[in-house]
């Protein structure tokens, strides 16, 4: 499940104040390392949000044989936890500039450790379904938290590198539950099969996101508020004490904060409106194409039904959760070349050529499938179109992960003036998790109704229509300061 990068001076959908850059000195190395601990304990929120919204992959057919469910109500289950996920984010914004973020994140790793237990302990569809929704609520807010911390505590001429810790905690995550789903469905012989005190190995699959999300609890146990709400709250001599041990002028940053807050007001939906009229501006309607666009190429199918997707194409239970493995792999290798190349390739540049490569290779897998045998529900390759099959899925992994993955939600970040930023963010946040819940819910349909080639020829529409969307719309950000937009 992709993530936004926190980026220099973001403010995050649901929080009051923009976040200009604070000018911290380059610490010791006793406050890098300090502040890397700090950045690495915000991160595991990244991490579950990446390990919560994989982890259903390994399950989905277990869950509809344990609940009865048919294809349309399995496929709202699984998507239920993005029913969940629009509201965390909304409400964790507002709640951390309310009680302060470290409290939120607490609040939120309670939020993990309670929804892991429960929807393995589910006995019914309707329990899953509102347990997953609370797990939803969980990784909405930590899709706010983490980033908005991390930029918050970082030095300035870190912020870059220390804010791609929650981006790789996230495919860290992802790849975590594929590893792990894969190893219970080893040992108990099936993912339905019984595994330990007589569960079955899929329960044990959510159970185990009980272990980094104490971790998660215990680690925001010690950390400490960030400096920037600690000003806002007049906590001005621990914030103080904070950029002393960064090995900073505390009593010159701390007027930096204060200088920063003064003015601005909380982001209302009416600063959307181009002033004199009733329409929303341009660059809103721009944002909420990018981040429509980002989940209709259909990625998080991959991630949520690799299982599912693999099976239909006729291989084992067993050889599907591998494949999953392999695909998170890629994931993680593919996001490192994007940290490194947005700041010198551009951000427009990335998602044209991650537009080019996903039609394309949408477009093998479309035909593949469409050639191979047996039903629609049930193809059947030769080894050589499996291969390929393969082959072009894990490029269409690559060529998503360093475009449209990362370069989104840093696009999000910078191009909106100061006045609207973080109502435009709201409002562009929700259209992703709506546009990402739209695909989830319509993929086990499509895939009864259509086979693997009409779903796949779906997305590759939707990634060719993207290519001229950026083509047409989308503005170069790369080097140009907040004030320039």
């Amino acid at each position: 499940m992709q993530q936004p990068l926190a980026v220099p001076n973001q403010r995050m959908a649901g929080d009051a104040r923009s976040t200009p850059a604070t000018k911290l000195p380059p610490p010791s190395a006793t406050g890098h390392l300090y502040v890397l601990g700090l950045c690495s304990v915000a991160a595991l929120g990244g991490f579950l949000f990446g390990f919560d919204s994989g982890v259903i992959n390994g399950a989905v057919n277990s869950i509809s044989a344990a609940f009865g469910t048919k294809a349309a109500a399995t496929g709202f289950a699984v998507a239920s936890v993005l029913l969940g996920c629009a509201f965390g984010a909304f409400g964790a914004g507002a709640l951390a500039n309310l009680i302060g973020r470290r409290p939120t994140m607490l609040f939120n790793a309670v939020l993990f450790l309670l929804s892991a237990y429960a929807t393995g302990a589910a006995r019914s569809a309707p329990a899953f379904i509102a347990w997953r929704i609370l797990g939803g609520l969980a990784i909405g807010a930590a899709s706010v938290l983490a980033p908005m911390y991390i930029s918050e505590v970082a030095p300035a001429h870190l912020r870059g590198r220390l804010a791609s810790l929650q981006q790789m905690a996230i495919v860290l995550g992802l790849f975590s539950a594929f590893l792990s789903n894969d190893l219970l469905a080893k040992l108990a012989g099936g993912a339905g099969a019984d595994l330990w005190f007589g569960a079955p190995a899929w329960r044990w699959m959510f159970w185990m996101e009980a272990i980094p999300s104490a971790a998660f609890l215990i680690g925001t146990l010690l950390i400490p508020e960030s400096p920037r709400f600690l000003v806002f709250t007049g906590k001005q001599e621990q914030a103080r004490q904070f950029f002393a041990r960064l090995g900073g002028n505390g009593e010159e940053l701390v007027n930096q904060i204060k200088q920063s807050l003064s003015g601005e007001h909380r982001p209302r939906l009416s600063d959307l409106i181009v002033p004199g009229t009733s329409r929303l501006a341009p660059v809103v309607w721009v944002a909420v194409g990018l981040a429509a666009f980002q989940q209709l190429v259909g990625i998080n199918v991959i991630f949520y039904f690799g299982e599912v997707l693999w099976k239909a194409a006729g291989a084992t239970e067993q050889w599907a959760l591998r494949i999953n493995l392999l695909t998170g792999f890629v994931n993680i290798l593919a996001t490192l070349p994007a940290i490194a190349l947005i700041d010198r390739v551009g951000r427009k540049p990335l998602l044209l050529v991650g537009s080019a490569g996903m039609a394309l290779t949408l477009g093998a897998m479309t035909a593949v499938f469409a050639t191979a045998g047996g039903g629609p529900g049930s193809p059947v390759l030769s080894h050589g179109a499996a291969v390929m099959g393969l082959t072009a899925a894990n490029l269409y992994i690559v060529a998503f992960a360093v475009s449209w993955g990362p370069v989104m939600w840093v696009l999000l970040g910078e191009m909106f003036p100061n006045r609207l930023r973080g109502a435009a963010l709201a409002v562009s946040g929700a259209t992703n998790w709506a546009a990402n819940f739209l695909v989830t819910v319509t993929f086990l349909p499509l895939l009864r109704a259509l086979g693997l080639a009409g779903a796949y020829g779906l997305y590759a529409v939707a990634a060719a229509i993207s290519l001229f969307f950026v083509w047409a719309t989308v503005r170069e950000t790369k080097g140009k300061t907040l004030e320039e937009m």
